[in-house]
């Protein structure tokens, strides 16, 4: 039986240690919509291993790459984007496989192959000259 990964949950100061960023830092990426992390019944912030994954890609945009908080916003949209539009292409592809599939296994094999073909009858002079 798979076990379930146990989500980590960090406190901002712990956060903000970790990569040596200003707890207003990740306050302002929480502002701009960057981050989301989940709040407790006293409203302190924790942030999970999914949180923390996508911190390390907007500071490896910010600081490796030089890109300000409204380019990491577009690139963070687009890549949800593609992500989407990876799934739904891996959903349709699926759907056709199984189309295929149910079709194939619905044509009578006495009626012949699923798209009708024409023979060309090539006399056998014309074949040997080739």
């Amino acid at each position: 039986m798979a076990r379930k990964r146990k989500q980590g949950a960090y406190m901002i100061s712990t956060v903000a240690e970790m990569y040596n960023i200003h707890p207003q830092t990740l306050r302002l990426y929480e502002r701009e919509g960057l981050l989301k992390p989940s709040r407790t019944e006293g409203n302190t912030r924790l942030y999970t291993d999914e949180d923390i994954e996508r911190l390390e890609f907007i500071l490896s945009l910010a600081r490796d790459l030089g890109v300000n908080i409204s380019g990491i916003a577009i690139i963070l949209q687009m890549r949800e984007r593609m992500e989407l539009m990876q799934k739904q292409m891996s959903e349709f592809v699926t759907y056709i496989q199984k189309e295929v599939m149910h079709r194939a296994q619905a044509v009578d094999p006495s009626q012949g192959a699923l798209v009708p073909t024409r023979r060309t009858i090539v006399p056998a002079e014309r074949e040997r000259k080739r």
